[in-house]
């Protein structure tokens, strides 16, 4: 295991969430690795979405995965002087059951690092069907008529409840965009993220973060697009007030984009 904090403080030249060919990735890991180096990172840390039992095209099939440590091993081999290359996951919370199992696999238990991650919340009629609410919200959107009778309330705090979850079964140490669902679900009910309830729910579930001595990620990947991290700028001065363990990751899934949005979030951060 790794001491991520201890390399956080050391430097801001690192990120710890990349995703390549492996799964909702456009590049190979080498190129990857290549634009870390020429924009002068000195940690890499990769993270294919994790296995699932559930059809996803964004995941990384499990027979992949040996394939997967082999290629992080190789790019060690090659790069090892000029970079730390890492290899992580990013896990996919369906359920604690599925959660617990998926941790337990010697593979996953092996890794330099996890992230959990919310990206899945059951459907309003069936709690076995799992749907994807990540992504573009012209998606999202069609999905919010087919799967949750446009109930955008339910949806927010469905993710929420499953974040609660996934913080109480544990077996990771950095929780991803922990307020994901703030973009879209903005874009699709105008503002209601500011609502008081809303910031009661985010709230709840950093106190647990928080309790359970996780990391925080602050993912940049939306800040090009759409001017927003996650977890959101109106929630940083919460993280410092409580000296929350924090890390900038930009959640890459194009090599050219292995810092978008990182300088402005430390800048901030650092006020």
């Amino acid at each position: 295991m790794i001491d991520i904090i201890n390399i956080t403080q050391a430097t801001d030249a690192y990120n710890f969430h990349t995703h390549t060919q492996f799964c909702d990735g456009h590049a190979a890991i080498e190129e990857f690795v290549t634009e870390a180096i020429n924009a002068g990172f000195h940690h890499l840390g990769f993270t294919p979405h994790s296995p699932l039992s559930i059809d996803s095209p964004c995941n990384m099939a499990i027979s992949r995965v040996d394939e997967y440590i082999n290629e992080i091993n190789k790019m060690r081999a090659t790069y090892g002087n000029k970079i730390n290359i890492y290899a992580g996951m990013e896990l996919d919370f369906l359920n604690t059951t599925q959660f617990r199992e998926l941790t337990s696999l010697p593979a996953v238990a092996a890794l330099d690092y996890r992230i959990g991650s919310v990206h899945f919340i059951p459907a309003a009629d069936d709690s076995n069907i799992y749907v994807d609410i990540d992504g573009r919200y012209e998606k999202f959107k069609q999905k919010m008529k087919n799967s949750f009778h446009d109930d955008i309330e339910s949806v927010i705090k469905s993710y929420f409840k499953q974040s609660m979850q996934m913080v109480q079964a544990g077996g990771f140490e950095i929780i991803g965009h922990f307020d994901k669902i703030g973009l879209n679900a903005s874009l699709f009910s105008n503002n209601i993220d500011e609502h008081p309830w809303y910031d009661h729910l985010v709230m709840q579930l950093f106190e647990a973060i928080m309790d359970y001595g996780y990391i925080i990620e602050i993912n940049t990947k939306a800040w090009l697009q759409h001017n927003r991290f996650f977890p959101n700028l109106k929630y940083f001065a919460m993280l410092k007030k409580y000296n929350a363990p924090v890390i900038v990751n930009s959640d890459a899934h194009y090599p050219t984009l292995i810092d978008s949005g990182r300088q402005e979030a430390l800048k901030l951060l650092s006020k």
